[in-house]
């Protein structure tokens, strides 16, 4: 609870009261109400009132009682959006406490029971703003300036001890905005979601499932020249980066510009040797890694005409797909069944392709264009 009691009213608190004032605009706040004010003494009959129903008029003549006193404001409408909350009446408590964070933007727990609220409405947007307002919160700890009679190092204690006290906040506005990224089903808004969170959130736990979705954003959008500088800055950070590795690879042999393919393959193969496939604890996400991986090179060498090189890593790629991930596996499948043909090991393709063409997916029609010109080819060769 962000309401603190028990202050003498005297001229010195007064004057503190009013200093705190100016120092909540650059940190984290906190709702304090002076001992024995008319605001003190009509929050105490709201608190003991057994009544919850009855709590709600109050607080609404509260409101309207001292509308000058921001801090009181505040408190009161975060206590009627909890009210409503409890009751089930969602949409009151989000509108109420909108009011809460207007009166006092900074406050963790408002923006904490703001968030909430807004994930029960599944209102991504809200979630996603709240999430981030926190964040900054959070972080305007470090900027807030250094009292004069403090020195260095007792600042960075106290920076320190509020940065310790409110952690849990900051990963719980950390966790719901990546959520909310998560959430998201328009690559625009996605992205630009994406774009407030690394600056809110930098270096997160999340940075790659981050990255993810950045590349995945991009690809959507078709921003080829954006997703490519994404990924390579994701791998300047982090070169063993996976989502980034493949992403490129994938890119690059869907590329017709000069040079393409052999980056495609550069980066299939360093992703190959970052997903580790062949340890005995491999795990799932790891074989599907590779396998893409192997897939991209087997295209790769295809279009350089290097069909025998290109049946060896599509094999690879449909050994470490197969029960992992079934649309790569088709992917992998089709342009195996492809280079079996151009050799005319018909049978072959024809096996490859037939394990494949049940897969629903974007794949499907050309496997089954593919098998019966196969299939054709096989009858006219008897």
């Amino acid at each position: 609870m962000t309401y603190k009691r028990g202050w003498i009213l005297t001229v010195s608190t007064i004057v503190t009261v009013i200093l705190l004032a100016v120092l909540v605009h650059s940190q984290v706040e906190t709702i304090v109400i002076p001992a024995g004010t008319p605001e003190d003494n009509d929050l105490n009959a709201i608190a003991n009132e057994q009544d919850a129903q009855k709590k709600v008029p109050m607080y609404q003549d509260f409101l309207q009682k001292y509308a000058s006193n921001q801090a009181a404001t505040a408190y009161a409408n975060w206590q009627l959006s909890q009210a409503y909350q409890t009751s089930g009446d969602l949409q009151k408590a989000l509108e109420y406490g909108e009011k809460a964070v207007t009166g006092s933007p900074r406050n963790l727990d408002i923006l904490t029971s703001e968030v909430t609220i807004a994930q029960q409405l599944k209102d991504n947007a809200r979630t996603f703003k709240y999430s981030i307002q926190g964040g900054e919160a959070y972080d305007s700890i470090e900027k807030q300036p250094r009292p004069a009679d403090t020195s260095d190092e007792q600042f960075a204690s106290m920076i320190a001890s509020q940065k310790d006290a409110n952690n849990n906040s900051y990963s719980f506005f950390e966790g719901t905005a990546f959520n909310a990224i998560a959430a998201e089903p328009d690559s625009k808004t996605r992205m630009d979601y994406i774009e407030k969170f690394t600056t809110t959130f930098p270096k997160s736990k999340m940075d790659e499932q981050v990255t993810s979705y950045a590349m995945l954003s991009l690809s959507e959008l078709k921003d080829n020249h954006r997703l490519i500088d994404y990924a390579e800055k994701a791998l300047k950070a982090n070169p063993g980066n996976l989502p980034a590795l493949l992403m490129l690879a994938n890119t690059y042999v869907e590329s017709s510009e000069p040079g393409s393919l052999a980056k495609a393959v550069t980066y299939a193969q360093k992703a190959i040797v970052a997903a580790k496939a062949d340890d005995a604890a491999a795990e799932k996400s790891q074989k599907i890694s590779a396998g893409v991986g192997h897939s991209v090179m087997g295209r790769a060498y295809a279009k350089e005409q290097k069909t025998l090189p290109s049946i060896s890593e599509l094999k690879s790629a449909t050994t470490l797909l197969k029960g992992n991930d079934e649309q790569q596996y088709a992917v992998a499948a089709y342009y195996l069944g492809w280079d079996y043909a151009k050799v005319n090991k018909l049978t072959e393709a024809r096996a490859i392709l037939s394990d494949a063409v049940g897969i629903p997916g974007p794949i499907q029609q050309p496997v089954k264009d593919l098998l019966t010109k196969v299939n054709t080819a096989r009858s006219a060769g008897k």
